[in-house]
């Protein structure tokens, strides 16, 4: 070999060596890069993992707040203030599992409107440590009323045939409902003796449209038919009892900023609304009377609750005519009270009890119309009684009555009377008033006992029409007694 080959041999080995020292710099470089860039990666996803159980934690913390006041409110169902009768937010500590203070929550609550139950809740929370990472959730609470339901009673209820329903039905008994409900129809008894059918316990909730239900210990089937929404049984009770103390409450209302009567001196007080804001309350001093003939004696119908006589008086240094609505919308009498007229952009509760709260009797009577002039929910009208809410001897033909009533200790319904209509009568054809015609009840109905506005000789109303005002459901008329337990409408993280 010669010389100039050897060489170009040893050029050959360097270059080679050369090639290999640059490529090796490359991929040291490149893998430096990549190391640095997953470094930093690491790095960056290590903080946005802290990040996000901060966050996690912070929200944790916001959520306690929202379950500790829903447990205040389970036990103080109207304290919006948290305890302290002062504007918030209100601020409460934080503690993790071991004791140690580790965060904050600050609540803001926004109380009911009027005319409404539903309140807002904003909790806040945090960590101390970390007090600018903050997660907010927004809850809404409502509590249910009496009104919440198209009728609630504390005694056996019974739908006859033809029964259509729109708003849900509960009775602190049974239920026989041969109707169509479109909404939810409970019972707090499993079972019981229907005293319309006398047959063995039936279920709490039952029908015999056919086919008729089975008897326990069968299971009940699904009836669509029936219940649109299902029935539920056994369910909780709703508490007539309760009441009382809403009536303490509401005599207090009417007495600081409202209207209070006390007793009349006489049969009690005729209150008519009128569509102008304002009312006419009359003193009833005698009532009317409707009497027959049986064979050789008179009689005279009983419980006819219906007006004779009426005069107007003085309230406050003005005239009982043309009364202002009350600013609070809250009517407290201490006697029976006959109420009717037209309501147009108001929201007013009457009640009517004597005292002792706990056992008085006092009675509202309509016996002419009580009407909205809005169906839209601007329109409430609350008729709380201690015993009876009634329609008298001398009602409409077509009445119509636009209202939530609560009848705590008695019915609501129209007293019995006979049909005498076939022997002279005092004054002429009074007897005719035995039978009427429709019975239309826009709102809600709450009696402790069975209510009933028909009898089965056929006196009373031939056609009763129930229809719920759903606008009552979270938005009952004024101070009108809840259910005593909020349930969630929204939740939402802001």
């Amino acid at each position: 070999m010669n010389k100039s080959s050897h060489k170009l041999i040893h050029l050959d080995k360097h270059s080679q060596n050369g090639f290999a020292l640059v490529m090796l710099l490359v991929f040291s470089s490149i893998f430096v890069i990549l190391l640095v860039a997953a470094s930093g990666y690491v790095v960056s996803q290590a903080k946005v993992t802290n990040y996000k159980i901060r966050e996690q934690k912070a929200l944790e913390i916001a959520e306690s707040g929202i379950t500790y006041y829903r447990w205040h409110l389970a036990h103080v169902t109207d304290d919006f203030t948290d305890g302290t009768g002062e504007p918030g937010p209100y601020i409460h500590d934080y503690y993790d599992i071991n004791g140690n203070l580790i965060g904050e929550f600050s609540l803001s609550i926004v109380p009911p409107e009027s005319g409404s139950t539903i309140v807002t809740i904003e909790s806040t929370g945090y960590l101390l440590e970390y007090p600018d990472i903050k997660r907010t959730i927004a809850l809404q609470l409502g509590n249910p009323s009496f009104s919440s339901y198209a009728v609630v009673a504390n005694d056996e209820m019974r739908f006859g045939t033809g029964t259509e329903i729109w708003g849900p039905v509960h009775s602190n008994d049974g239920i026989r409902f041969d109707g169509y409900a479109h909404n939810v129809i409970s019972s707090t008894r499993d079972q019981y003796n229907d005293p319309d059918h006398g047959g063995g316990d039936e279920f709490g909730v039952h029908t015999h449209v056919s086919p008729t239900d089975p008897l326990p210990p069968n299971d009940p089937p699904n009836r669509p038919d029936v219940f649109g929404a299902g029935r539920l049984f056994p369910v909780a009770p709703v508490d007539f009892d309760g009441i009382t103390a809403d009536l303490a409450d509401l005599k207090t209302r009417a007495i600081d900023n409202g209207v209070y009567l006390g007793e009349s001196g006489a049969q009690g007080y005729h209150i008519k609304f009128n569509p102008d804001d304002t009312m006419d309350i009359t003193r009833v001093t005698s009532q009317s009377q409707c009497n027959y003939r049986w064979w050789f004696w008179w009689f005279s119908y009983s419980n006819i609750w219906s007006i004779g006589n009426e005069s107007s008086f003085t309230y406050e240094s003005q005239s009982s005519i043309g009364l202002p609505m009350p600013t609070n919308q809250i009517i407290f009498v201490e006697d029976d009270v006959w109420v009717d007229g037209q309501i147009d952009g108001q929201r007013v509760t009457l009640i009517a009890a004597r005292e002792p709260l706990v056992s008085g009797d006092a009675t509202i009577i309509f016996n002419n119309d009580l009407e909205y002039t809005n169906y839209d929910g601007t329109d409430a009208i609350g008729l709380i009684a201690q015993t009876d809410i009634s329609v008298g001897f001398y009602s409409e033909d077509n009445l119509r009555v636009d209202a939530s009533v609560i009848a705590q200790k008695g019915r609501v319904g129209r007293y019995y009377y006979a049909n005498r209509s076939g022997y002279p009568q005092n004054p002429a054809n009074c007897a005719d008033y035995v039978y009427r015609d429709t019975l239309t009840l826009f709102g809600s109905l709450a009696s402790n006992n069975r209510y009933g506005f028909a009898y089965t000789d056929g006196t009373g109303y031939q056609f009763r029409n129930l229809n719920f005002d759903s606008n009552l459901f979270y938005a009952p008329p004024p101070n009108f007694p809840t259910l005593g337990e909020y349930s969630i409408i929204s939740w939402e993280e802001k």
